[in-house]
């Protein structure tokens, strides 16, 4: 049994394209991500090409690696992996998201497994393990953070890595990135983040432990408010991204 893989309703495929659209909209209300994925791309690329002694200078350097993006909401992370020749599985608990991504995916002639469901579903349904799970900005969004890190650790494979990207739970993370970002700049819509659901890094650290994953690396992403740029950091106090394994 697998989850759930979506047909498009050509009586809703306006509706969907429309909302592809929105998430795709480099100048709409998803400009943040836009603005954070370069530098967020970059990374999870050279760590996974250096992790896997792959070909740098290929313009697929990730063929024959199986990743799972986990709530991937409309696709941004998901299909620029697939252009690096990825195997990608790509979920997330709402359908909408889904279908929106499926949509933009069949417009730019991308092959990504999307399907709608849960990680919880993913191991009860027997997933095959994965050579790269992608958990990125959605622990602060689940209702038991410890838990869902360490079972989407559980789907990491032998000699595999996971990466963990979230919003620190510090007051210059709720002064820059709730405070700043959705009541004065207005990038997000007011209550994206809840303060008390926010994730250190400490915290997402020993759940990912708890997991049977060893640590590599913890780096921060800052932004500079002069070039509007994201660029990586040693600054974790508001984002921060975790890099684990699993031994062979």
């Amino acid at each position: 049994m697998t989850l759930k893989s979506p047909s498009i309703d050509e009586n809703e495929i306006e509706k969907f394209r429309a909302m592809a659209s929105e998430w795709w909209d480099p100048k709409g209300k998803f400009k943040p991500l836009h603005k954070f994925n370069p530098v967020r791309l970059a990374f999870l690329r050279d760590k996974i090409v250096s992790h896997f002694n792959l070909n740098n200078t290929s313009h697929t350097p990730l063929e024959g690696l199986r990743i799972l993006d986990i709530g991937c909401g409309g696709g941004l992370v998901s299909e620029p992996i697939a252009r690096l020749g990825a195997k990608m599985t790509s979920v997330d608990a709402g359908e909408a998201n889904i279908k929106t991504a499926m949509t933009h995916a069949q417009e730019t002639g991308v092959k990504i497994d999307y399907r709608v469901g849960t990680v919880e579903e993913l191991i009860e349904n027997g997933e095959p393990p994965f050579d790269v799970v992608l958990n990125l900005e959605v622990i602060e969004h689940v209702a038991d953070p410890h838990q869902f890190i360490k079972d989407t650790a559980s789907l990491v494979k032998p000699g595999g890595m996971i990466f963990v990207a979230s919003i620190n739970r510090t007051s210059k993370a709720f002064a820059l990135a709730i405070v700043g970002a959705e009541y004065i700049m207005g990038w997000l819509p007011k209550g994206t983040h809840e303060f008390h659901k926010l994730v250190k890094p400490t915290e997402a650290k020993q759940a990912l432990k708890a997991g049977g994953i060893s640590i590599q690396e913890t780096t921060g992403v800052s932004y500079n408010p002069l070039s509007g740029e994201w660029s990586l950091s040693s600054d974790t106090m508001v984002n921060y991204m975790c890099v684990g394994t699993r031994s062979e």
